[in-house]
């Protein structure tokens, strides 16, 4: 537990300390549950602290990821993405091109990515990009990836709701395994207006598709998750 109270504190603060003039921020907190978890326990509960900002530089995505199984296993997870806006578009469908890295830090491991994205204009979404990364893995040979991540918020009614996620597709490595494939997305309803909040508060579900899971041949995860989302 200490751990993981040093981790969130680290991932919370260390944006507040870039020495850049800070445009936007937000912070939040999830709960996950699910049972149909692949590789381990399938049985797992999840606390994930996520900080996003946007800066006169670029923008840094992070997030650290507490995960409990039933069994009693636990499992920390980090990934810090910074990318540093190469041009910048006005009325244009593409908003900005990107010097886009990633720092994956699990248990025992730390993955190192690079590459270029792009933010596009799309009517309706809050965002949609798109990165190309070179992948340096730690332990084994290097790959590459690419990433779709968006954000759609819509209304049903008078109620509000989001759905967004992200695609990752990573190349096979040889005498590792296949190409995988991560789907994961959030369908989500803010209930912060009946609470009088003034930041979203979301309840909803997250699913999970990732085939060749950890680069293992067959091992495909089809995964539901209870959701609350707190954002601050």
């Amino acid at each position: 537990m200490k751990k993981l109270i040093l981790v969130l504190l680290l991932c919370s603060s260390f944006p507040f300390a870039v020495n850049a003039e800070r445009y936007w921020s937000d912070t939040s907190l999830t709960y996950l549950n699910g049972s149909d978890y692949e590789v381990g326990d399938p049985d797992r509960h999840v606390l994930t602290l996520e900080y996003v900002g946007g800066y006169s530089w670029g923008k840094i995505f992070s997030f650290a990821d507490r995960l409990e199984s039933d069994n009693g296993d636990t499992e920390t997870y980090i990934e810090f993405s910074p990318e540093f806006y190469l041009l910048e578009f006005d009325d244009n469908p593409v908003k900005n091109i990107s010097f886009t890295t990633t720092a994956e830090v699990g248990d025992g491991f730390t993955n190192y990515l690079y590459g270029i994205g792009a933010a596009f204009d799309v009517p309706g979404f809050q965002f949609f990009e798109l990165d190309a990364y070179k992948r340096n893995n730690d332990g084994l040979p290097n790959n590459y990836q690419l990433t779709a991540s968006w954000g759609l918020p819509f209304s049903i009614g008078e109620t509000k709701w989001m759905f967004d996620g992200f695609i990752d597709y990573a190349s096979g490595i040889s005498n590792v395994g296949p190409a995988n494939l991560n789907f994961t997305s959030q369908l989500k309803w803010n209930i912060a207006p009946y609470f009088e909040l003034s930041a979203p508060l979301y309840v909803g579900i997250e699913y999970v598709y990732w085939r060749n899971k950890f680069y293992i041949d067959g091992v495909t995860e089809k995964n539901p998750n209870l959701l609350v989302k707190w954002h601050f």
